[in-house]
């Protein structure tokens, strides 16, 4: 069954022809339909529809040559089959596979060339699993990372290259390491930080280089302990430390 040559085309560029293809026979049962239903199509939401109606033929096609056909075909293969795709050279298709597959298989994937694939395996594993994965070269796979590692752990990422990340780490950590953030070089991490503290950790952000930062410890240190600020170079951190100083609440 030969359609009109242009109307749609394989994953080569070829017009496909229905006579060619091995899978003709599902058109008579209308298991497949051209550019709707196709696994020859170049398209995946019709490879993906292919599979739909078809899904009993999802194993015999985890190694056809198109990548697309091969990560959807894992999407819907017996997952026994699926670990030889963890070494495709495409990194679609190994996500479509580990995603399918236990635990030991996910850690394997943990160093695979591709971020993508690293930063889906990040949002997959969990704390001991996470580990080796806070020092990635990746900044967005630390990102995922110290979103999802247990706050006790997060002191491992207090020094990270990436504000975000510690950003991040200011914004989970447990509160008995909120000090060490105080040295942040980033204003941002720092004032994070400030959000989370006891008025006793606060003290050490009295001096702060950014008036953001005395700002907000102007607002929230205790009272007894504002002194310093009524002074302070910024005419705003002053005027509020002034006025708690005197009893009054500042606006926020």
């Amino acid at each position: 069954m030969t359609h009109e040559i242009g109307e749609a085309r394989d994953w080569t560029g070829r017009d496909i022809d229905c006579g060619l293809c091995p899978y003709e026979w599902l058109l008579a049962e209308r298991r497949c339909e051209w550019r709707k239903s196709c696994v020859q199509d170049r398209y995946a939401r019709r490879i993906d529809r292919f599979f739909q109606w078809n899904p009993e033929l999802a194993d015999e096609l985890l190694r056809h040559p198109h990548f697309e056909v091969r990560a959807i075909a894992a999407k819907y293969a017996n997952p026994f089959l699926l670990a030889p795709l963890l070494q495709d050279p495409d990194e679609t298709v190994r996500w479509e596979a580990v995603r399918r597959l236990p635990r030991r298989h996910q850690l394997q994937l943990r160093n695979d060339p591709h971020r993508e694939v690293r930063i889906r395996i990040a949002t997959l594993l969990e704390n001991a699993d996470l580990l080796p994965m806070r020092d990635d070269e990746d900044y967005y796979v630390r990102i995922v990372v110290a979103r999802r590692l247990d706050p006790a752990l997060l002191v491992l990422m207090i020094e990270d290259a990436e504000l975000e990340v510690r950003r991040i780490v200011a914004k989970r950590i447990e509160t008995q390491w909120l000090g060490r953030l105080s040295c942040d070089p980033s204003a941002e991490v720092r004032l994070e930080a400030a959000r989370r503290m006891t008025q006793l950790q606060l003290a050490a952000l009295k001096e702060d280089p950014d008036w953001r930062v005395r700002y907000f410890v102007a607002m929230q240190m205790a009272v007894e302990e504002i002194g310093p600020l009524i002074d302070d170079v910024d005419p705003m951190v002053a005027d509020v430390a002034r006025q708690r100083a005197n009893g009054r609440t500042p606006e926020a």
